[in-house]
């Protein structure tokens, strides 16, 4: 374990996180607001940086997995720290619920502590949605995208970042790769805030939703989120960007080079928007047979909510805590599940879903046939007996900890139906989660030690476990470990 290494890439990261701090800052500068709460994480980062990094690191130096791992992870906790800092030092938020918005937004989650948000100033506006889009493509993503510094092996930190079990390498060379993942990003972002300004919306108020809605993260400018408009033409809007946001980022790439027919011949979007459709009928059905919904509002409604939960945005156009109880239990399945590998969304991921099913038939067919050899293909893509496995076990890990999560909430008191949706809704990264912590409420009522807990929550839902898992165990820090 090359600690020099890591602790001179994670103060480039710190040091970079730090930069973006300058954008809020020159908001607050401008109305007139005080920037020492932007000012001051901008110069501790930069005064870490320096000290962090004393010795240069050759650019030819490679990393390994484990260096890889353990660099994003500690990356990630260390930006984290760093911008959770505005909101306590400016006296908006105590330290720890700044850490649960800081940590909320940098993870897509967007559950917020704040119960009132016609009293943050707008650069504190700017600065959650700023948060999310930052986290949304990825720290790593960006940073290798960005600075050539980042030198080589950061193949391993990037792996340690992404979501889903795809093999999706659009370009040969990782830092292509990045480049053009962010391309995309910055492009579908720039589009989203276009097409919501000429809806109507200011430009600051659009370039925060776009980036939460590019990022599929969920903080709104308005307490009542998108149910302020009540605009269909908006929710529509929002729907394709947020459903498009939900799709494995690597086959835009694809599609730039070999034409808009790779995007429909990927399987996994494929049925991640039958997903979307199935579960916006069988919520509409249930609305119109179990409330006195029209037709037409409880389809509106519906898909909205089903591209918002799925996507794990977090969005709200309707108070679904008043839904029917097959209406929320079909809302948690599609939070479970979440979006595509490789995308923004949180969730178990769909490819994973599409996996565990062929597994299944796989375990089946042997069964009939015991000496066969399987394969297991999704599209036209092979996938080992190796990654089938770490399915299955990222599976158990996932729903382990989400009982781990709410058996610890109902131990601080509380509620048994509460606890569990805040458990799967942090561990999906999707926001909103039912009863007192639902769709118009916010998670500023919980416990500090639950709110310690949704802070764990929301990290190992970002990075998928096993990236944070590896780091808590003594053995994988000792130089004759691993």
């Amino acid at each position: 374990m090359n600690y020099q290494m890591i602790s001179s890439m994670v103060s480039q990261i710190l040091a970079c996180a730090g930069l973006a701090l300058l954008l809020p800052l020159g908001l607050a500068w401008g109305e007139g607001e005080p920037i020492y709460g932007f000012l001051i994480p901008l110069v501790l980062a930069m005064g870490l940086s320096f000290l962090l990094k004393k010795q240069k690191i050759s650019p030819h130096t490679s990393l390994t997995p484990r260096e890889g791992t353990a660099i994003t992870a500690l990356a990630w906790i260390s930006v984290s720290l760093l911008y959770s800092l505005p909101y306590s030092l400016s006296g908006l938020l105590s330290p720890l619920d700044g850490l649960v918005e800081s940590i909320s937004g940098l993870t897509g989650t967007g559950a917020t502590v704040i119960d009132d948000l016609t009293l943050v100033p707008p650069s504190f506006l700017f600065f959650r949605s700023l948060t999310h889009w930052i986290g949304g493509l990825g720290i790593i993503v960006i940073f290798v995208a960005l600075f050539p510094q980042a030198g080589r092996g950061t193949t391993k930190m990037v792996n340690a970042e992404s979501t889903g079990p795809t093999s999706s390498k659009p370009l040969p060379r990782i830092k292509e790769t990045a480049l053009a993942l962010f391309s995309v990003y910055l492009v579908f972002t720039a589009v989203c805030t276009l097409a919501y300004m000429a809806w109507g919306m200011p430009f600051l108020e659009a370039l925060n939703h776009s980036f939460s809605t590019i990022a599929t993260g969920g903080f709104s400018t308005r307490n009542e989120s998108v149910a302020y408009y009540h605009s269909a033409s908006l929710e529509c809007l929002m729907v394709f960007f947020m459903v498009i946001s939900s799709a494995n980022f690597g086959i835009y790439v694809e599609a730039g080079k070999r034409g808009f027919h790779v995007i429909w011949e990927d399987t996994e979007f494929k049925v991640y928007l039958c997903i979307v459709m199935v579960s916006t009928l069988l919520l509409t059905a249930i609305l119109v047979l179990q409330s006195s919904t029209t037709l037409g509002f409880a389809f509106r409604e519906s898909l909205f909510q089903a591209a918002s939960i799925s996507s794990s945005t977090g969005f709200v156009s309707a108070d679904f805590d008043q839904w029917p109880s097959a209406a929320k239990f079909i809302l948690l399945l599609i939070m479970i599940i979440g979006g595509c590998g490789g995308s923004t969304a949180g969730g178990l991921k769909v490819i994973r879903l599409i996996l565990l099913g062929k597994s299944f038939t796989s375990l089946l067919r042997l069964h009939i046939h015991p000496r066969a050899v399987l394969h297991i293909t999704v599209g036209k893509e092979t996938f080992s007996q190796s990654t089938t496995f770490q399915v299955l076990a990222f599976f158990f890990i996932y729903m382990s900890l989400s009982a781990l999560w709410a058996l610890l909430f109902m131990w601080d008191g509380v509620a048994f139906m509460d606890a569990i949706g805040v458990a799967f809704s942090t561990m999906s990264n999707a926001g909103p989660a039912f009863g007192q912590f639902g769709a118009t409420c916010t998670y500023g009522s919980l416990p500090d030690f639950s709110k310690a807990i949704v802070c764990l929550s929301m990290l190992f839902g970002r990075l998928e476990s096993i990236t944070l898992l590896a780091i808590f165990m003594p053995s994988f820090w000792k130089r004759s470990g691993w």
